[in-house]
């Protein structure tokens, strides 16, 4: 058997069968034609709209545009010219570094007559081939000389939730089933993933579980070893997997999702100690440091699980305690902000605000006062929402802004992804209490990421706000895609 496309490498392949019987007789080459919602070659006439993601460019006179529909399709015209005039489109599966098998797709040369001409359609994804991201650039040559002019490459925009998320399933490994190289933040993109609700990517929520939830030596998906069910050292990391696998189960209805994030959720508890602070969950096995993030996703984590049990009653009373011990632990500060940790006297460290910690608590506190119907714990969660986005340590001018975004500073690969997971929890409270500040505040983030911080191939960086220096990468996209989402 031979593989037709490869995905990783974003390159497709056509293949056909051959027999030597005194002469040789071939088979037609499949899949040479792209079909998404439409095929190569639609006429233009069926396009559902008409967007021009790039500034046209022009020859001689000429104008040359790229045009995108709702479906992804994409043509391009010519116009203000003469007949002769050619017009074509390139289509990239690798975001314009190559186009092999995509050169002057729908080449089309202006009639006698005529001042302008078009293409037909043509698709940006394949589907079908797990290619998710196509670049194209509209190509055109005026009829009395040789050389042509293109515009940029882009990807076509369908909806922000849409784009978003195509330019970063162009990430994804379908071979290995994660984002190389990070496997906490293949994690929390996944859940990225399933929160777009775009049906079509549904498939990658199952070829992750089924890859990776045996065992991997150290190096193969991080520093440390992978030991089957998603679990190792890293408690923090641990339980992301465990939050995935729940929103999985609520994306799906299939049990073995839950039954997995049942499973995490009963190797976290392992690190839940009293003797300690009185409680809370360890960092890690070595038992060094219990901090907000961990306990942010306990918090989650527990009352999620309760929530989806029949008849359960353990899980309930292990979320009331995580709940009540978070509420006296200290982690939240005066100010209504969750810092880091807590020192090892069990006072809070005063270390870095960030967003996923305040995020954690938000979504933590929400989901044990569905549990449990104690509106203290739903009046927590309101409190650390109201004191984050109206800070002057996680804002600027109104936009999210961790401390690593300021000046000349930069992200590492795990702050590159906090603010998206603020945002899927702040979205969440909203959705509790019908908020309309908290859409707003949403919103904001929304338009802020799309109009200064989103290039023309739709990659998301990680300034919200635009400037430099920015970073761009799958993390980033990901944290994006959950905040073009409000």
């Amino acid at each position: 058997m031979y593989n037709v496309t490869d995905p990783v490498r974003h390159q497709r392949g056509l293949i056909r069968a051959c027999g030597d019987g005194a002469t040789v007789t071939c088979t037609d080459w499949i899949y040479p034609t792209v079909c998404d919602v439409l095929c190569d070659r639609t006429g233009a006439g069926q396009a559902n709209g008409d967007a021009q993601p790039v500034p046209p460019t022009t020859l001689y006179g000429r104008t040359i545009r790229l045009h995108t529909d709702l479906n992804a399709m994409a043509w391009a015209t010519i116009e203000a010219g003469g007949a002769g005039d050619e017009v074509w489109l390139d289509r990239s599966w690798d975001g314009g570094a190559s186009w092999p098998g995509g050169s002057s797709l729908g080449r089309t040369a202006t009639p006698a007559g005529a001042t302008s001409t078009r293409t037909t359609l043509f698709a940006t994804r394949d589907p079908r081939g797990r290619h998710y991201g196509g670049a194209v650039r509209a190509c055109g040559r005026e009829a009395g000389h040789q050389e042509g002019s293109c515009t940029a490459w882009a990807r076509p925009v369908p909806s922000r939730a849409r784009a978003a998320a195509d330019a970063l399933l162009y990430s994804y490994d379908p071979s290995t089933a994660w984002w190389p190289t990070s496997w906490w933040n293949s994690a929390t993109t996944l859940t990225a993933v399933m929160d777009s609700g775009i049906r079509e990517y549904d498939w990658v929520i199952a070829r992750t579980f089924d890859v990776n939830r045996g065992t991997f030596a150290a190096g193969q998906r991080g520093t440390d070893p992978i030991e089957g069910d998603f679990v190792s050292r890293s408690i923090d990391d641990s339980a992301w997997w465990g939050l995935a696998w729940v929103a999985a189960y609520d994306r799906t209805g299939d049990q073995r999702y839950l039954a997995m994030a049942t499973t995490i959720a009963t190797y976290v508890h392992q690190y839940w100690d009293t003797r300690t602070c009185g409680g809370g969950v360890w960092w890690n096995r070595e038992r060094t440091y219990k901090n907000a993030v961990t306990n942010g996703q306990y918090l989650r984590l527990t009352a999620s699980i309760h929530r989806r049990t029949p008849g359960d009653a353990v899980w309930l009373q292990r979320a009331r305690t995580a709940a009540d011990w978070y509420l006296g632990s200290g982690l939240i500060g005066a100010s209504g902000l969750v810092n880091d940790g807590l020192t090892g006297d069990c006072r809070n460290n005063g270390q870095t605000v960030w967003t996923y910690n305040q995020g954690l608590g938000i979504g933590g506190f929400v989901e044990v006062w569905r549990a449990t119907g104690d509106t203290r714990y739903l009046d927590t969660a309101r409190r650390l929402a109201d004191s984050a986005v109206t800070s002057a340590v996680l804002t600027r001018n109104g936009v999210l802004t961790e401390s690593c975004d300021v000046g000349t500073s930069s992200c590492d690969d795990n702050q590159k992804q906090f603010k998206g997971i603020f945002l899927r929890y702040l979205n969440d409270l909203a959705k509790a209490t019908g908020s309309t500040a908290y859409q707003q505040f949403a919103r904001r983030q929304s338009d802020s990421v799309w109009s200064a911080d989103r290039d023309a191939l739709n990659r998301i960086g990680q300034r919200w706000a635009g400037g430099s220096p920015n970073q761009v990468d799958w993390r980033t996209q990901a944290s994006g895609l959950n905040a073009v989402l409000s």
